[in-house]
This record gives structure tokens, C-alpha cells and sequence, in this order.
């Protein structure tokens, strides 16, 4: 390993963030100005801006020969958008969920990761599934898009006029922003390039897998844009974008990138590892799933939600290194998250739930 491959990765991924910020104010902008939902720009529009990373490492990695890397991308990512981005926002200031997130984004979210599972289960995503997976994507965006459009005039100008610049239709400002998230997209591009060479060659560099490095290196690299997008929209209490920016991510992993690279991939598919198979993807799973009672719960995901999100993403990481490096005390660790931790955990949720409802319902007088 050199200083040059160092500082191709370094390189790459400045060019990751700030082509995925040109990005997403441009077409954030765009949208605003013709008065889409915050949420729904959350949830498409910055999403799937700041998933654009994920999507150009994914297929660089794949046509390059790396498809560890690709597949550990999207599900690290994905793991990391939920434990680490929401737990850090959420702790930050606690964050309000919309209703449609509860009843609609997060169940077609499990469901997807489930999906995803059991395509893989073959040991690959052939193209044909890939292409379903896209084709899910497009449908999922026209159906916000239909669904936001049918607000009235006065939302729609009150969207327009709090998200985006009062000059933001004019021709002159369209072409601007179009402009910027154009650049923003050519810079995305050739960041992942630089990105995915500098992290496979330190990779080979250290023994360490392709694998590995995708599920932590690649996926928080390419996930700094959802921090950074998150975090500021949870300090400047643009709840909405905070919140569906990350389900949004997920999603667009899952049906965009994960699709199209199955699509493009050589051999007819992407290939999905034993491992991948076994562990990551089922832990992708089971976080998923673990949004719905704490979305559930007050429809605000609280500090101390924040503070177990955190914690689960740190002892993820920890499991990973203690894996990768074949350390003895990895077997302890295991039986104690198993049999203590994740046990305490759903008790925890359990009664947080059960609070919940009975505090909707309606107390008799006798």
C-alpha cells in the first residue's frame, strides 16, 4: 500500500460527497419549485441523491470483479443508515415520524430486504431478479409522486415556498440547479472509481476481505452524504427529510442498486456470498424490523431509542473485526449478544409498544 493509494481513496471520497451534494440541492431545489412533499423529497429526491454514492461504487466494484464489495455496500449501508445516521440524529434531537412511514415505507422496506434475501438465496442475483428490483423503484417513485401531487394548491405553495429559493421557477434558476446536480452526478462517478480502486488495493494490502471492507469501510464512505443530509436536516427541524432520507436510501439500495448492478454485472448475475447470506443480510433484516415499534411508539424515535441504535451499529462493527480477524473471544461475544442483549433489547421494545397502546386507549369512568 502507498501514499498514492491512500490517496486515491481520500480523494474519491471527497469527490463522493461533494458531487452527492451538488446533487441533491440541485434536484432537491428542482422539486421544491414545483411543490413536491418534503417528506416525498425525503423519501425520493435526497434519498436517492445521496444513495447515488452507494449506486456508482456498486457497479464500478462490479465490473471491475469485486462484487463482495458491491453486495457489502448496499447491505452495510443500509445497516448503517438505520443504527448509526438515525441514532445520531435522533440523539441530536428527537425525531418526529410521519404516519405514512409506520403504515407504508417501512413495511415495503422489510419486505424488500426479504426479498432480497431470498433472491440471493442461489447464491446470486441473477439479472432477471435485478431487473424486477429496478422496476420496483419506478413504481414505488411514481406512486409518491402521484400521491404528493394530488395535495392542494396552498400546500404545494407552501412546500415551494419554504424548501426552495423565491426565484426558484424562474428559467434562469432551473437551468442553475439543473446544472448543479448534472455535476454532481459526474462527480459521483469518477469518485467511485477512485474510491473502489483505493479501498480494494488497501484491502488485498492489509488480507483483509472485500467483504469485510464493503460492509464498513465502503458502506460508511459512500453513506457520509445520508449523514451529513440527516444531521442537518434534524438541526435546522426538518424532521420529514431526516427520517424519510433514510428509509428512502434504503430502498433505493435495495431496488436501484442493487438492481441495476445485478443487471450490468458479467457473469449474468451479482453474486452473493455464504456470509453475506448467513449473517449480514438477516442482521439487515432484523433492523428493519426493529423500526416499526420504535416508529410505532409515539411516532418519535427518542433519545434512548438513538442510544440502542448506536449501540447495536458498534457492536455490529465489533463482530465484523472480531470476525475478520478470527479473535478468540469472538464465540463469548456472540453468546452474549444472543442470549442478553438482544433479548433485553425486544423486552425493552415490547413494553415500550405496550405502553403505547394503552395509552390510545380510551380510559372508562366508572
Amino acid at each position: 500500500m502507498t501514499v498514492i493509494t491512500i490517496g486515491l481513496l481520500i480523494a474519491g471520497l471527497v469527490l463522493l460527497v461533494v458531487g452527492a451534494e451538488a446533487l441533491v440541492r440541485g434536484a432537491s431545489r428542482l422539486a421544491a419549485a414545483l411543490g413536491i412533499a418534503p417528506l416525498v423529497i425525503g423519501l425520493t429526491i435526497v434519498a436517492f441523491g445521496t444513495s447515488s454514492p452507494e449506486l456508482a461504487v456498486s457497479i464500478s466494484s462490479t465490473v471491475g470483479g469485486s462484487p463482495d464489495i458491491a453486495v457489502g455496500n448496499v447491505v452495510g449501508s443500509n445497516i448503517f443508515n438505520i443504527l448509526f445516521i438515525l441514532g445520531l440524529s435522533a440523539l441530536i434531537t428527537p425525531l418526529i415520524v410521519a404516519q405514512q412511514l409506520v403504515r407504508l415505507d417501512v413495511p415495503i422496506m422489510i419486505g424488500v430486504s426479504v426479498l432480497v434475501l431470498l433472491a440471493g438465496l442461489n447464491g446470486a442475483i441473477e439479472r432477471w431478479e435485478g431487473a424486477l428490483l429496478f422496476t420496483g423503484i419506478l413504481a414505488y417513485t411514481g406512486f409518491l409522486i402521484w400521491q404528493s401531487r394530488r395535495e392542494t394548491k396552498a400546500i404545494k405553495d407552501e412546500y415551494a415556498q419554504e424548501y426552495a429559493a423565491k426565484d426558484a421557477r424562474s428559467p434562469r434558476t432551473l437551468v442553475i440547479n439543473s446544472l448543479l446536480a448534472v455535476a454532481g452526478l459526474a462527480l459521483l462517478v469518477l469518485g467511485s472509481r477512485w474510491f473502489v480502486d483505493g479501498a480494494t488495493q488497501i484491502a488485498r494490502a492489509f488480507g483483509v476481505s472485500e467483504l469485510i471492507i464493503g460492509l464498513t469501510l465502503v458502506a460508511a464512505g459512500t453513506s457520509l452524504p445520508e449523514v451529513a443530509t440527516s444531521v442537518i436536516a434534524a438541526l435546522r427541524g426538518e424532521r420529514d427529510i431526516a427520517v424519510g432520507n433514510v428509509v428512502g436510501s434504503n430502498l433505493f439500495n435495495l431496488l436501484a442498486v442493487l438492481g441495476l448492478t445485478a443487471v450490468v454485472a458479467p457473469d449474468g448475475g451479482l453474486r452473493v456470498s455464504p456470509g453475506m447470506l448467513d449473517i449480514d443480510i438477516p442482521f439487515m433484516i432484523a433492523v428493519a424490523v426493529a423500526c416499526l415499534p420504535i416508529f410505532f411508539t409515539g411516532h418519535v424515535i427518542a433519545r434512548w431509542e438513538a442510544a440502542i441504535f448506536l449501540a447495536y451499529y458498534v457492536a455490529y462493527t465489533v463482530f465484523l473485526f472480531l470476525t475478520a480477524t478470527n479473535h478468540d473471544s469472538l464465540a463469548l461475544f456472540q453468546t452474549f449478544m444472543l442470549w442478553f442483549v438482544a433479548p433485553l433489547t425486544l423486552v425493552t421494545l415490547v413494553l415500550a409498544v405496550v405502553r403505547e397502546l394503552r395509552s390510545r386507549t380510551p380510559q372508562t369512568t366508572s
